[in-house]
């Protein structure tokens, strides 16, 4: 059994003031039905550093942890019972961990009480999705509309080479010199390694306040546990708002070497930008990573325009072991949106003329019948396959990490996905490539696939 230890906090960086009302809420998270997923959570935060990247495991090795919200007169603490105990030194609970803990409470809550069972927000509407993740950014505090535009969103995988990861810290270094700031998903690897490099920069050029975004949402944080650099962490309700959260804060994007999931954010990002709607938005995207992944961008890319055109590599540039470039040119892209939202005066802190369909907005349930009737064909508009790739990407990942994934393929077997022929064997000499490189699943650990193609 591991070390455990039982404690009481209380919350820090959220939630230090609260109103009687929002306190009985708090603790009414076992009436509402958000116990388990707040517990699912909270776990996933006091594991960082956790080497497990599958929740199942993480919950069976911690069966008996729980927490309570328990209320006082001046405001709430935070019982943790069996809690991992790397998560405190000397009996106290590290403070970026308790900061962490609290804002998953905040964003739980939050988005139960005033998102999802308000009358005021439309969820089935692209505007009342659009205002919903507005609204729980706001309430974290991630829209700071003094900021000139700074955020650089990087995405990549959880589970890297060495070199790749010590690549993403070079281009978070030079990105930190051209004082820009880091988003990512939170977790380790190329999500840790960007925010690294950016801290040391930033310590360099005596800046301050330099931000380090986590975007995460429910079903992937215990398998990509915020790393510890990490100063403002969201929480959001499920996958596609997330990404589109990443897509509305981000000025610019970077992806370096990566998996399925990786894979599901290209899809999603480039989708977007290839809507009749966005010809004209600005939005610099780089693929990059050292000279060794050359030959992934090059799978990548060759993918991309099969299944979605030609006229796919317009939206992005792939520059191979060179980070003083990457952060240069990422620069002058960032120089771009910064005027072109002048101009047309539009928000710096949150891009609301960027259309993002209804396709992309829908929450996708990667059940076995969903994934078998997905529409994988080229005889439909390429952001609509895009859609539609993108969540069959998304059920891979549900069933490589996701706990509910992981649960639906131990009881039905491997997902089944349909598609026509020479797309199909496209789609499956990517996906293999993935396996061949150990994009799958950490080093030293077989990959059992969770799909087959039919």
């Amino acid at each position: 059994m591991p070390d455990t230890i039982s404690s009481t906090v209380s919350p820090l960086g959220s939630l230090e003031v609260l109103s009687q009302h929002e306190v009985n809420r708090l603790r009414d998270t076992s009436k509402a039905g958000l116990h388990d997923l707040l517990r699912r959570c909270a776990l996933a935060v006091l594991s960082s550093g956790n080497m497990t990247d599958d929740s199942l495991v993480l919950m069976e090795t911690y069966h008996d942890f729980d927490i309570e919200v328990i209320q006082q007169d001046r405001g709430i603490r935070l019982k943790v019972t069996n809690a991992p105990a790397e998560a405190f030194v000397d009996g106290k609970m590290i403070r970026g961990i308790r900061g962490h803990l609290s804002s998953v409470l905040r964003d739980i809550v939050y988005v139960y009480n005033e998102i999802q069972h308000h009358s005021r927000f439309d969820l089935t509407t692209a505007e009342g999705t659009t205002n919903a993740v507005f609204h729980i950014l706001r309430k974290a505090g991630t829209l700071k509309p003094g900021r000139d535009p700074s955020i650089v969103v990087c995405w990549g995988g959880h589970s890297i080479a060495r070199e790749e990861y010590e690549y993403t810290k070079d281009v978070g270094y030079h990105l930190g010199l051209r004082e820009l700031d880091i988003c990512t998903g939170c977790g380790p690897g190329a999500m840790k390694g960007p925010m690294k490099g950016a801290n040391l920069a930033h310590a360099k050029q005596r800046i301050q306040d330099g931000r380090y975004l986590g975007i995460s949402e429910p079903g992937i944080i215990a398998a990509e546990a915020p790393n510890p650099l990490v100063n403002e962490l969201v929480v959001m309700p499920d996958i596609e708002k997330r990404l589109e959260a990443f897509i509305r804060l981000g000025h610019g994007i970077i992806v370096f070497p990566g998996g399925v999931g990786t894979a599901e954010e290209i899809l999603y990002l480039l989708g977007i930008l290839l809507h009749p709607d966005n010809a004209n938005m600005r939005m610099p995207v780089i693929f990059t990573g050292p000279a060794s992944a050359s030959d992934y961008f090059k799978r990548i890319d060759e993918f991309l325009v099969y299944t979605l055109g030609e006229q796919v590599r317009s939206k992005y540039r792939i520059i191979v072991d060179d980070p003083t470039e990457v952060a240069r040119i990422m620069r002058e892209g960032i120089d771009d949106v910064t005027n072109f939202r002048r101009e047309h005066q539009d928000a710096y802190h949150y891009n609301w003329r960027l259309t993002i369909a209804r396709d992309f907005q829908e929450t996708f349930e990667p059940t076995h019948e969903a994934m078998g009737s997905l529409a994988l064909h080229r005889n439909q508009p390429v952001h609509e396959l895009a859609a539609n790739l993108r969540r069959a990407f998304s059920g891979i990942v549900a069933g490589n990490v996701k706990e509910n994934g992981i649960r639906a393929i131990e009881a039905k077997g491997p997902f089944s996905l349909h598609a026509e022929p020479e797309l199909m064997r496209r789609l499956d000499e990517l996906l293999g490539s993935f396996v061949a490189q150990g994009r799958m699943k950490p080093p030293g650990r077989d990959y059992e696939p969770c799909y087959r193609l039919v």
